[in-house]
């Protein structure tokens, strides 16, 4: 019985499964046009799988040795049963190795059921809590199944009821790790997720590179949609991706909207976005909704996902409160791009309706009009720096440093900051000029907020303006320009070696260009801004600096990668969408613990939003305000950079 059954489900399931695949595949391919090379794209699934994915994966030891068991005992188990029990080759080594791995898998499936037992908040459940269940049932099925093929068991042993009970199991598992695999249900992420590694929209984030910069739109394209407003309007590989989350909630658990009560969820969005394509209605997802939302959404009326106007499935504030941090993407583990899909969604609502909250409106009418937010003269940006008598490059054949001043030129708080640069630059000798009044705003605010065409205006002006000088470097202490400069102007022609400020330091330090005084006694912790660390990569550079300075740094629990979000990216504090506690309130309570006396900072956004915590609380000084402090043997501030080698260029 068994012998006859047990081929034959194996070979229904896989049927199914093809086809279920085929008619996924269509779903997806609805989408907007994304060229992929399809072999590459296949070729490259093992490595992904099984190297870039599980980086990120094994953050959590007790789910990664878990995936482990569970994952990989599944692939060899199901690869293992079609050839001993659909080829009847169970002689030899074949049929002990299935054995093993059905083994393997059921410890694995046990892991998962304890996790299931008590589960975290941010995981979803609903269909997901079957899933352990189905996992133990296939192992222990097909395991069972098995002994005869091997010979420890008589073929003939046990009873008609036994062979069923066995037949029951194995299709129990088969009907929901391969059949559900392609036509939906939980185990549905690991068909979706090992194509979406494979045809990734970013396929620069594998083999330990990066890629963060937005995609820009072809405003010259007529035919092509102003971002995005109905699901087929993503890309086919976006939806892929969509369709790849595994309801973990890791996203959930570290968004800075979602614990400040805002009305966002990384998870329930994507999980949106695949009701999008699929049901039209969240009325089965089981997991955590968005803050202060209940209830069941359906797509809107014309198939919209976001509402303006009457019910749909997203609130156009759960995209405004999104501070693009990143933090959702660096923690997935299927390496899902949420920040893409909210800037898209932006995107619509800012240039088909012009639809921007709170301030974002008045701000993206002064950046079109004076090229910087506050709606400043253009003419009086250096009104500030008149005592300094910067070197402008436009009176220079060439320079070592172009120094980027940003808008921060308008904030008070912030020409502290690029006092203390300056300083450090010329008890360094180092060879800098500016563009003075030819500076504009670099963009970064008005692209997050969706202004793409005002984004690219003031790019390509920026990008002619640089392109008539000579320079080796910029530099800047304001991530958000540093980010824009190095990944966004690339794709308008400005192709730049860009430093941020705590960067250059580090290097200056490293040349033995600076020298310091004893450091004073008292601790410092180092705030990580979302767009120099997980934007860029840059972590070590800031503490270096720190280090080389004499200062005892504590680090905060959320540091590095894992950092916590001030609040101020992603035009947060321009919409203003209101929460249950601000977000720069819970990054204070993180320094708080820390005991530190100083807080570090290196970007003007940051600054701004850590003294905005009402006082009690540890002060705020941003990096070059501790090296300037600390520095020994000053030169007159007017002194000319003549004097020194210039430091070599990494591009």
């Amino acid at each position: 019985m068994l012998n006859i059954l047990i081929p034959l489900l194996l070979a229904v399931s896989l049927v199914l499964g093809a086809v279920g695949a085929f008619r996924r595949i269509a779903m997806w391919r609805r989408g907007r046009p994304s060229p992929v090379n399809i072999m590459k794209g296949l070729a490259s699934i093992p490595r992904r799988y099984l190297v870039d994915l599980h980086h990120v994966v094994e953050r959590d030891k007790y789910i990664a040795h878990t995936h482990v068991a569970t994952a990989g005992g599944f692939v060899a188990s199901m690869v293992l049963a079609i050839i001993v029990h659909g080829f009847d080759l169970a002689s030899g080594i074949l049929g002990w190795l299935l054995l093993a791995f059905t083994a393997i898998m059921f410890v694995g499936s046990v892991l998962v059921y304890r996790r299931r037992i008590n589960p975290p908040a941010r995981l979803s459940k609903g269909a997901f809590q079957r899933l352990p269940k189905s996992l133990i049932a296939f192992s222990l099925g097909m395991f069972l199944t098995t002994l005869p093929a091997v010979g420890l068991m008589p073929e003939n042993a046990g009873s008609w009821v036994f062979a069923l009970v066995l037949v029951v199991l194995v299709a129990w598992g088969l009907s929901e790790l391969v059949f559900g695999m392609t036509w939906g249900g939980p185990m549905k992420h690991a068909f979706a997720g090992a194509l979406h590694l494979g045809f990734h929209r970013r396929q620069e984030r594998f083999g330990g590179g990066r890629s963060t910069g937005l995609k820009p739109l072809d405003l010259d394209d007529r035919t092509a949609p102003l971002g995005v407003i109905k699901p087929e309007e993503f890309t086919w590989n976006q939806r892929l991706g969509f369709d790849a989350c595994v309801q973990c909630g890791r996203c959930e658990a570290v968004c800075p909207a979602f614990a400040a009560g805002q009305p966002l969820n990384p998870k329930k969005l994507i999980q949106d976005m695949v009701a999008g394509m699929t049901t039209g209605t969240d009325a089965k997802y089981a997991g955590s909704h968005y803050p202060g939302q209940s209830g069941e959404h359906q797509i809107g009326s014309g198939g919209v996902l976001v509402a303006r106007k009457g019910e749909a499935l997203v609130d156009p504030d759960t995209l405004w409160s999104c501070t693009t941090c990143r933090a959702c993407v660096e923690e997935c583990p299927m390496m899902i791009e949420h920040v893409d899909a909210v800037v898209d969604m932006r995107r619509h609502l800012t240039l088909e309706y012009g639809d921007t909250p709170g301030k974002g409106a008045d701000v993206l009418d002064n950046l079109i009009a004076t090229d910087n937010p506050g709606g400043f003269s253009p003419t009086s940006r250096m009104n500030w720096a008149a005592d300094l008598e910067l070197p402008l490059i436009k009176d220079r054949e060439r320079t070592e440093v172009l120094l980027w001043l940003g808008d921060g030129v308008f904030d008070m708080r912030n020409q502290r900051t690029l006092r203390a640069l300056i300083k450090v630059l010329r008890a360094a000798r180092v060879d800098f000029a500016v563009l003075g009044n030819d500076e504009r705003d670099s963009g970064d605010l008005a692209r997050r907020l969706g202004d793409e065409a005002t984004f690219q205006s003031l790019a390509k002006r920026n990008i002619a303006t640089l392109a008539k000088h000579q320079f080796d470097c910029i530099v800047t202490c304001d991530p958000h320009s540093f980010h824009v400069l190095k990944n966004e102007y690339g794709d308008f022609g400005g192709h730049y070696t860009v430093y941020h400020h705590s960067g250059y330091l580090d290097r200056l330090i490293g040349a033995d260009r600076l020298s310091f005084a004893p450091a004073m006694p008292g601790t410092v912790t180092y705030h990580d801004p979302c767009y120099l660390g997980r934007y860029n990569g840059e972590y070590e550079a800031p503490r270096a600096v720190l280090k080389a300075l004499g200062l005892n740094v504590n680090e905060m629990v959320r540091s590095g990668y894992r950092s916590r979000c001030c609040g101020g990216g992603g035009g947060a504090p321009v919409v203003d969408v209101p929460g249950k506690q601000r977000i720069p309130d819970m990054r204070m309570d993180d320094i708080r613990e820390t005991g530190a006396e100083i807080v570090a900072v290196g970007c003007p956004q940051c600054t701004a939003m850590l003294e905005g915590v009402v006082e009690p609380r540890p002060q705020i000084k941003d990096i070059a305000e501790l090296v300037a402090d600390a520095l020994t043997d000053r030169p007159d501030p007017r002194h000319k950079a003549d004097q020194q080698e210039p430091l070599e260029v990494i591009a």
